[in-house]
């Protein structure tokens, strides 16, 4: 099976290393000077370094109409941001391959677009229909799945040739893949995962205990849910891996970027001093706001994503967030 992966940031690179034990692996990149520093070291030394790349994965970063056209399976790496554009980029060539991405969240809004936050199949919906598309998401680090430690994903499509597409590439002894066909509680879990992670790392940040923790991603579920069921996803998808399984490591993983944010905030960083720290995406900060108007929308409550988007805006300091979230009326469950 032949693999393009597009987009060589951490994630892209360790699902190519993982692959390439099997399959061919083009691992592409849109700055040449990368790919070739790949190349040439057989390593990613600017996103995940530590991992060296195998010989059945090939970094480039030639033009996109014949690295296609000689693809089994297109993978898009890209961060949600660049979602639209890319898609617009390989629509024309890709006929009737199969395609996928990996970016979680929701698109910001641009008014002369959309009103609302799309989720990647929306964007893709409007840039190319009748591509066959599909997601692949769950709990996973990079650097575990490049290193070779056991993951589960979930692959996520209305069509059952992506879905077996992604199991064909994907699936091994470290890594299993599980087949979904419920694409938009796929994407709500992994959309709003990253906002609830952020909300986990301030109560950590602010040392708030393990009993807050607990109740903090028990009711982020509860939002999450309700939110992708609002949208018309299955609630029972929120209880599997990119729901339930995505929420915990995202909230609790000292991995999570988005968690480290919150912490960061919580021990009084400022935000942009916290996203240079960081050096990587961490999608939540910029898909929080988007989140809560789509709720809105929706007539969702989200309480604890609206108040990590009032930190964010520095509305509210952490402490009174935590304080606005305890001091609501009692409700039942």
């Amino acid at each position: 099976m032949n693999l393009l992966i597009l987009g060589a940031g951490a994630w892209g690179t360790a699902l190519a290393i993982q692959a390439s034990q099997r399959h061919a692996v083009t691992l592409w990149a849109r700055d040449a000077d990368h790919a070739n520093r790949m190349l040439s070291q057989r390593l990613n030394s600017s996103y995940l370094p530590g991992h060296s790349l195998p010989d059945g994965l090939t970094p480039s970063h030639a033009p996109l109409p014949g690295l296609i056209q000689h693809a089994d399976l297109v993978v898009l790496a890209v961060p949600m941001a660049a979602l639209r554009q890319v898609l617009l980029e390989v629509s024309p060539f890709i006929q009737d391959k199969p395609l996928a991405w990996l970016c979680k969240g929701f698109e910001a809004v641009e008014h002369t677009r959309n009103v609302y936050g799309l989720m990647a199949h929306e964007v893709q919906a409007q840039v190319a229909p009748a591509m066959l598309a599909g997601v692949l998401s769950g709990p996973s680090f990079a650097q575990e799945v490049a290193a070779g430690q056991p993951t589960a994903l979930v692959a996520a499509s209305r069509h059952a040739s992506v879905r077996q597409a992604l199991v064909n590439a994907f699936h091994a002894d470290k890594l299993r893949v599980y087949a979904n066909e419920d694409v938009v509680g796929v994407e709500t879990g992994g959309a709003v995962k990253n906002v609830l992670a952020i909300a986990t790392g301030l109560c950590d940040g602010l040392q708030l205990g393990l009993n807050a923790r607990a109740a903090l991603i028990t009711r982020g579920l509860a939002e999450m849910t309700r939110l992708g069921v609002a949208l018309g996803a299955k609630a029972e998808t929120f209880m599997g891996l990119s729901g339930l399984g995505d929420l915990v490591l995202t909230a609790t993983g000292d991995l999570s970027r988005n968690r480290q944010v919150g912490m960061a905030l919580a021990q009084g960083r400022s935000l942009p001093q916290t996203l240079q720290s960081l050096g990587h995406v961490a999608e939540g900060v910029y898909s929080a706001g988007t989140v809560v108007d789509r709720a809105a929308l929706a007539g969702v409550d989200m309480p604890i994503a609206s108040a990590v988007v009032a930190v964010l805006k520095e509305e509210m300091t952490p402490s009174q967030a935590v304080a606005m979230l305890m001091g609501r009326g009692a409700k039942g469950e």
